[in-house]
């Protein structure tokens, strides 16, 4: 559920929960914006126990939040990171699996992993995107995974 403002208030205690979070070194000034407004928002809700895991880009990602959900059980995945388009055709192939791969295994597993991953045709959508004061998609992802938690 993407929420449509960043000025809407979820009544949700997360003081029990366990969150990770998985976050690509690949475009890492715009990935680690999206992760401190996802941990802001977060720990506004209790959310004490957040566990950051890193992996190379967004193709590891799937992989990651499988060995994550096997290894620590946690009770929502937040999946984030920037994909941008560049001059070939490789930015859909990333898309597209890295996509398909979370969500196998969120099915799979039957554990919510929210798809945080920014794709974007330039630099400027990624940064309006990923700015606190912008669409905020680390705040949204996070307001995603407390929804997710409560089914």
């Amino acid at each position: 559920m993407e929420l449509e403002n960043n000025n809407q208030q979820l009544d949700i205690d997360g003081a029990s929960l366990k969150i990770a979070i998985v976050l690509p070194y690949f475009n890492e000034k715009l990935g680690l914006e999206l992760l401190e407004n996802a941990k802001e928002e977060l720990k506004k809700h209790g959310v004490e126990n957040i566990e950051i895991i890193r992996t190379a880009g967004a193709l590891e990602i799937p992989f990651a939040c499988q060995k994550i959900i096997e290894k620590q059980k946690p009770d929502a995945i937040i999946a984030l990171g920037a994909i941008i388009k560049g001059e070939t055709s490789h930015y859909d192939m990333v898309c597209d699996t890295t996509y398909s791969g979370i969500n196998t295994v969120q099915l799979k597993h039957n554990t919510p992993i929210i798809y945080g991953v920014m794709t974007c045709d330039n630099l400027e959508q990624a940064k309006r995107r990923s700015n606190k004061d912008g669409l905020n998609k680390g705040k949204q992802s996070a307001q995603a995974a407390l929804i997710q938690t409560q089914l």
